[in-house]
């Protein structure tokens, strides 16, 4: 998917109206939106301020003036297009009309300094004649930056080459002149610009970096990370940082070597920046609670404020996980190296001590600076089945000890979750499983083990108490918030539920507990899964921001992410604020160093959004090509979205989603009934609705988009199989389609 392009700056009034008194002519509201590149809302603004100017008399009767053809106005929008051996800058007029070719610019310097723009930016230029089919360029304002990008597969043709795009969203493909295709062989993954004009119907484009061939199994990533612009190469500075790091030194530093601390990550995991320890507490104060310690590296050590490693890891905001490989956000120096907690090995870490008393309530807690030495590198399922009376040599070992002690502190963690009401959503998430080529093996739900939510609830207590210390102590902190559902997202929700016989009080606030007793109403039942995504979609999204509104989702009044510094950018922000809140040394953040940390909460929010995206479309691709070989077989699903534009099921056996197109519906014509989740026959009064069971049929399987085709294989209305198509009724995209079998 290429990047979303930014809208272009709106001009001011005093711009429009130099372009239109030195224009040639008198534009009208499209030639100027053309000219400024506007869309949507800004279209809407820019009628607005020439009906303004209108009635103010400001544009009224002004002479139209003619221009000899082959030149230009005095003003023009103007599109960078080369960069000559000198280094200066050559433009084109856009929308050229005159016969021949388009006259050539050259852009002067920029007030004094030379231009600093790219090839394809656009610039408001006034325009001088210096000689036949030469003008100089003045530049007025610059307009936007380069055209958008396109990722896709290149394929040749006998008039030039074409891209199919990998974004599904865009249906055409783009021509590439010879001259614009450089090296690029049929079946390569490229990244193109687009350019202004069209042959042979199509957009036009050029290619500008040749990624693959797109048969490899490593290409399904390499869409996804291109098609997000997620950065993957380290600066050299960066990494000679990291290359140049050393262990950290025991001196000012509290010793936690002989305390077995642990980790307990996925059997693929490959950084360990978390390590948790756990036992009974001797305070006769606290009968039955316990002590715990989690250990996290202590990144900030390693990446200083304002180092090219920091620069890097802000800039990417947090690692990026793919089913065959992992985009770091620090280099693998301090990623798998000095920053990972291993076992056998002294690692710096920032420990955060904690009491709970026997219903997991947090006593109180401590930070501190320590070393550390990992007892153990397991894995969840190693955990589960210890826990479980199944261990083997490594768990038989720290059973007794290390982690009966830390079941029992989570059963106490889970007493506190469960007082407090979280949101209690069951979800399942895919496993791609690949194969020593990078080919898919299978795809499964992960399990959901005591395992993962013993570590889970260390993190969140941890998590608390980083945000309550950096509240006690005034000082600034990027908390992670979860607004509560909207009153329009509610609403949507309880007329829906009214259709299941369910209902949502009103006037009241709802909180996670009354969602909770709605999933625990439906368990077991068919609509079991589709109203736990029913509440999530009603969810607003998390994000990061240093106003602290809480977190909904979690029932929590503070929360910060202090766990996970290796890979998420804000993790490493609350460590630096709590060094330098609690004087734990000097590279944390101190008034001097202190950043506004709104920009830097809006960009991580940014990147993990980016992130999730990434990630969802290479499982998406994997999956396609996994089903590639399946086309033409049948599979249980559920309907999970209804469109005007078709149903999207969630294939059972892999979790995959697929589009069936209305066009496909047979028998009658359906409207979409939105408040109801549900595509329904105009003559039959027939129903698809959200969470029905089906059975459909693999019509396509395209990994380069990670779409998936189907087509339902009941038999529709009654009636359907002799009903007459097509009685000369016309629809529309928003009143409903008529169903076509096999379209």
């Amino acid at each position: 998917m290429a990047a979303k392009q930014k809208q272009s700056p709106f001009p001011s009034r005093e711009e429009i109206l130099a372009f239109i008194a030195e224009h040639l002519g008198e534009p009208g509201e499209r030639e100027i939106a053309r000219a400024f590149r506007l869309k949507g809302g800004q279209r809407a603004a820019l009628r607005g301020i020439l009906k303004g100017l209108s009635g103010e008399g400001a544009i009224e009767g002004r002479a139209r003036r003619r221009r000899d053809p082959g030149t230009l106005a005095p003003v023009g929008v103007v599109e960078i297009a080369e960069i000559d051996a000198d280094g200066d800058l050559i433009a084109r007029p856009i929308g050229w009309r005159g016969d021949g070719p388009p006259p050539r610019i050259l852009m002067a310097p920029d007030r004094g300094a030379r231009l600093n723009a790219g090839i394809g930016e656009r610039i408001l230029a006034r325009l001088t004649r210096i000689g036949e089919g030469e003008y100089e360029g003045q530049v007025i304002r610059r307009i936007s930056g380069a055209p958008s990008r396109v990722l896709g597969v290149y394929e040749d043709g006998e008039r030039g080459g074409r891209i199919r795009p990998t974004d599904r969203k865009m249906r055409h493909e783009l021509h590439v002149s010879r001259g614009d295709a450089g090296s690029a062989t049929a079946g390569e993954l490229v990244l193109a610009e687009v350019l202004p004009g069209r042959a042979l119907g199509l957009r036009q484009a050029r290619v500008i970096e040749r990624l693959g061939d797109t048969r490899g199994p490593q290409a399904i990533s390499m869409i996804a990370i291109h098609s997000h612009d997620i950065p993957t190469e380290f600066t050299t500075e960066a990494l000679a940082e990291a290359k140049a790091a050393l262990p950290v030194e025991p001196d000012n530093r509290s010793d936690l070597r002989g305390v077995p601390l642990v980790t307990i990550d996925g059997d693929d995991a490959r950084d360990f920046d978390d390590a948790v320890w756990a036992a009974p507490d001797e305070d006769p104060k606290n009968p039955d609670g316990f002590r715990l310690t989690v250990a996290i590296a202590d990144v900030a050590h390693y990446v200083r404020i304002g180092s090219a490693l920091d620069r890097g890891a802000r800039d990417r905001g947090n690692s990026v996980y793919f089913p065959d490989r992992v985009v770091p956000m620090l280099p693998e120096a301090l990623s798998n190296g000095l920053c990972s907690l291993r076992p056998g090995e002294d690692r710096g870490a920032l420990a955060c001590h904690m009491r709970i008393d026997a219903n997991g309530n947090v006593l109180d807690h401590r930070f501190e600076r320590a070393v550390i030495r990992s007892a153990a590198r397991l894995t969840y399922e190693q955990v589960q089945a210890a826990f479980d009376g199944r261990g083997d040599d490594k768990t038989g070992a720290l059973i007794d000890h290390v982690l009966t002690p830390l079941q029992e502190a989570y059963r106490a963690l889970s007493r506190a979750r469960k007082a407090r009401q979280t949101l209690e959503l069951d979800l399942p998430e895919r496993r791609i499983f690949l194969d020593d080529e990078g080919h898919v093996e299978r795809i499964a739900a992960r399990p959901r083990l005591v395992s993962h939510m013993l570590i889970e609830e260390f993190m969140i207590a941890a998590n608390v108490a980083a945000a309550d210390a950096l509240e006690k102590a005034r000082a600034p902190c990027i908390y992670r918030i979860h607004d509560a559902p909207s009153a329009e997202k509610i609403e949507a929700l309880r007329d829906f539920l009214a259709s299941l016989d369910l209902s949502l009080g009103r006037g009241q606030v709802v909180k996670p507990a009354h969602l909770n007793r709605l999933l625990q109403r439906a368990r077991g039942e068919p609509h079991e899964r589709m109203l736990n995504e029913l509440v999530l979609r009603a969810q607003a999204q998390a994000e990061y921001n240093p106003s602290n509104i809480g977190h909904y989702g979690l029932s929590l009044a503070r929360y910060a992410h202090f766990t996970s510094p290796i890979r998420r950018y804000a993790d490493l922000v609350v460590h630096r604020a709590l060094i330098g809140a609690l004087r734990l040394g000097n590279d944390g953040i101190t008034k001097r160093k202190h950043e506004d940390l709104s920009e830097v909460a809006q960009h991580i929010s940014n990147t993990e959004r980016r992130a999730a995206a990434a990630e969802r479309d290479a499982v998406d691709r994997f999956t396609a090509a996994f089903l590639a070989d399946r086309v033409g077989a049948t599979f249980d699903g559920t309907i999970n979205g209804v469109t005007r534009f078709g149903l999207f099921i969630t294939l059972t056996e892999t979790g995959a989603d697929g589009l069936v197109p209305i066009s496909t519906l047979a028998g009658d014509y359906y409207d979409h009934d939105e408040a109801g989740h549900r595509l329904v026959g105009r003559d039959t009064g027939y129903a698809y609705r959200l969470g029905d069971t089906v059975e459909v049929k693999l019509r396509e399987a395209d990994p380069i988009t990670g779409s998936l085709v189907l087509e339902l294989m009941d038999a529709g209305p009654p009636g359907a199989a002799g009903r007459r198509r097509g009685r000369g009724r016309t629809s529309s995209p928003r009143r409903g389609r008529r169903g076509r079998r096999g379209a």
